[in-house]
């Protein structure tokens, strides 16, 4: 993937989001699709994360994440456009 075909995403995931996995299936999910960035749970029970890809790539990335593992109950996803992808590679699981 070059990087003049990425597009970076912060994302905040809001429902029953915190207890069911749902940062383990967001890191699956970012592996089996070639993303990169991270995720992280908040205080306040959503969840956030980071993402840099290709628009098909981001494409099925967001369907996967409003559907999310066994358990959870995806209500909203909030979603900014970042100027710069997320450092690194691969896809991380921030504490």
């Amino acid at each position: 993937m070059s990087e003049e075909t990425l597009r970076a995403l912060h994302i905040r995931v809001s429902g029953r989001v915190q207890g069911v996995g749902y940062r383990w299936f967001t890191q699956q999910v970012a592996k089996i699709l070639g993303v990169r960035g991270w995720v992280r749970n908040l205080p306040d029970g959503r969840v956030e994360l980071e993402v840099a890809g290709t628009d098909q790539q981001l494409e099925s990335f967001r369907a996967e994440l409003r559907v999310g593992p066994p358990g959870a109950r995806v209500i909203t996803l909030e979603e900014f456009e970042l100027i710069a992808p997320p450092p690194g590679e691969g896809f991380v699981i921030e504490r």
